[in-house]
């Protein structure tokens, strides 16, 4: 260690300080972590981390103003800590894109997943750089920390370091972690070290330890530290006077600890900007007359695969399944990381949040899954939505035609709710020119992410389109012999082959819109819309009804659970059958002559 354990006691200091003048101004933050965990972060600033190749991750989000103090006394350009918590200034928790700033952290958990995404992508980039994580109590009581503690311990990532602020305590009391949080880790496969967190040289033997698995560093803190509620639950937020703060702030500042800092300051160089591989320019893959749509985006990734893009495709254990496994892949070991595949195990949710880790380091990152359990993996895809990370979500098992597995895996809502995420492209393809323009949208995406969402039943060839129809996010697949447009039906997916048996079976008049996504037809003018949806207007998708009401008059769709049974039974028995679908048009339309 080069410098000596009383320097660093004044530079955490200095953090202290500088935190809690923002905390005051703002009057609004979290006192506890600051004055508790200051000494962890200026250890992991001042002695260990290399701004050139390792990253540092606060999954502690809450303690932001800790993070912005350290950032901007370590020579990033933050940005004015007076402007912690105001309109247009610095947020109440991390965001990426302030300089300096790893990930979006926030809601609990997210951050340690982060990291391990980001191990992986230094051992796959052969970078040699380290990630080194803070975590309160409450991160670990997440389960998607728990997950992403697991995977990382079975991918032996040991260039990943995890440091607990260990106080245990909690906005209601008593933390609620595992009864021996180091044995849990023990057991997941980490190396466990013990020091007092406000002991700097105890911090410095635990952390420069090297160990042939992740490390994870039980530091023990005290949350308020040095205040008058030091120990409280009430230490965990903005409950101290304006006073104390001041008071702490005052005392707690030295020009021996900002000088070291300014030493410090003048070697910081910022990590490169991430540039993220493009897709390949293939053509379209020749495909049987009937075949679901998972085996046509199978069929172009395996060729945007072998054309050499260097996405790392991931599924979480249903790689056969949603066809993401294929053939050109190579799959990452804990024993060897340079290949493009990652068996995630069952972890929706870390699989998510470590591909928002790869993507924050630069990497493109496709995971895979069943559509039903994106609900899983929510929380980390709206934040890749918020920290415009350009990951691409595979989700097959589209709809009740799943069959006899049940309505526990039979989609309704899913749908339409990641429809509603902003920043989030949202395809639903319904032949392999849709499929191939999705993923050449989806790969070409910086800074917004995709879910690709896809059948497992077999649909019957529609004839492919231009591009430029497509690119529109909606446009008419099925054009009518008259001038005089009475219906338009609006269908994504494998509903859009029924609504266009419907509109043959109706006849004149009606035409068939196919909207692979929704976000991109919003965007159209009003001259371009109206010409696509013209005459009464009917939606047809097998899920929730109410979203569509946006685009149509009536809609056709699924506002209940599903049913156990084979898929063709089950879907023909929620309505969507061309017979049946033709008759409640007809009667919804008695004054139209067809």
């Amino acid at each position: 260690m080069n410098i000596d354990a009383k320097t660093l006691h004044e530079m955490s200091n200095v953090v202290r300080s500088d935190a809690l003048r923002a905390i005051r101004r703002a009057k609004s933050g979290h006192v506890g972590i600051v004055l508790g965990a200051a000494d962890i972060i200026t250890m992991i600033y001042a002695v260990f981390l290399n701004p050139r190749t390792d990253r540092f991750v606060l999954s502690a989000g809450h303690g932001s103003a800790m993070l912005y103090a350290t950032l901007n006394l370590a020579g990033y350009k933050v940005g004015d800590l007076d402007s912690f918590r105001r309109m247009g200034g610095l947020p109440g928790h991390p965001e990426y894109g302030i300089d300096g700033v790893a990930a979006t952290t926030g809601p609990l958990g997210q951050g340690i997943a982060n990291a391990v995404g980001m191990a992986i992508a230094a051992k796959h980039n052969n970078t040699g750089g380290m990630v080194y994580c803070l975590c309160s109590d409450g991160d670990l009581m997440e389960g998607v920390a728990q997950e992403a503690i697991a995977f990382a311990g079975r991918y032996k990532l040991d260039n990943l370091v995890l440091l607990w602020d260990n106080n245990g305590i909690s906005i209601d009391g008593v933390a609620q972690t595992d009864v021996d949080v180091s044995m849990r880790m023990r057991a997941a496969g980490w190396s466990v070290r013990h020091a007092n967190g406000n002991d700097f040289n105890e911090l410095y033997d635990a952390i420069r330890i090297d160990a042939i698995a992740p490390r994870f560093i039980k530091c023990d803190t005290v949350i308020g530290l040095a205040s008058s509620l030091a120990n409280t639950p009430r230490a965990h937020g903005f409950a101290l006077s304006d006073s104390e703060m001041a008071g702490l702030s005052e005392c707690l500042d030295s020009r021996r600890g900002r000088d070291m800092w300014r030493t410090l300051a003048r070697e910081h160089k910022n990590m490169p900007t991430n540039h993220y591989a493009n897709v390949p320019n293939i053509s379209l893959p020749d495909a049987p007359h009937f075949i679901s749509t998972r085996e046509m985006s199978g069929m172009c990734l395996e060729k945007i695969m072998r054309r050499g893009c260097t996405a790392i495709l991931g599924s979480a254990d249903l790689g056969s399944n949603t066809n993401v496994h294929v053939d050109s892949t190579v799959d990452i070991t804990a024993d060897d990381f340079s290949g493009n595949y990652i068996n995630y195990g069952v972890r929706e949710h870390a699989m998510a949040a470590i591909m928002n880790g790869l993507a924050y380091a630069g990497i493109r990152a496709v995971g895979s899954t069943f559509l039903v359990f994106s609900d899983y993996m929510r929380g980390a895809m709206r934040l890749s939505a918020l920290s415009e990370l350009p990951v691409v979500y595979v989700l097959t098992h589209d709809s009740v035609a799943v069959g006899a597995d049940g309505p526990t895996h039979q989609p309704i809502e899913q749908i339409a709710g990641l429809r509603l995420i902003p920043n989030m492209n949202v395809f639903r393809p319904c032949n392999m020119t849709e499929v191939l323009w999705s993923w050449r949208t989806a790969l070409s995406e910086v800074n917004k992410p995709s879910c690709i969402i896809l059948s497992r039943q077999k649909i019957s060839r529609i004839e492919s389109v231009a591009y430029g129809y497509i690119d529109a996010g909606g446009y008419v697949i099925y054009k009518t012999n008259t001038r005089r447009i009475r219906l338009t039906l609006i269908a994504t997916g494998t509903e859009v082959p029924l609504a266009i048996a419907v509109a043959r079976r109706l006849g004149s008049g009606v035409q068939v819109a196919s909207i692979p996504s929704v976000s991109h037809f919003r965007k159209n003018d009003a001259e371009y819309k109206q010409n696509v949806l013209r005459g009464h207007v009917i939606a047809i998708e097998a899920g929730a009804t109410s979203s569509w009401f946006e685009f149509a008059d009536d809609v056709i769709g699924i506002d209940s659970f599903g049913m156990s049974g084979s898929g063709d039974m089950v879907y023909r028995e929620y309505g969507f059958d061309v017979d049946e679908i033709v008759a409640a048009i007809k009667a919804k339309m008695k004054n139209v002559r067809f």
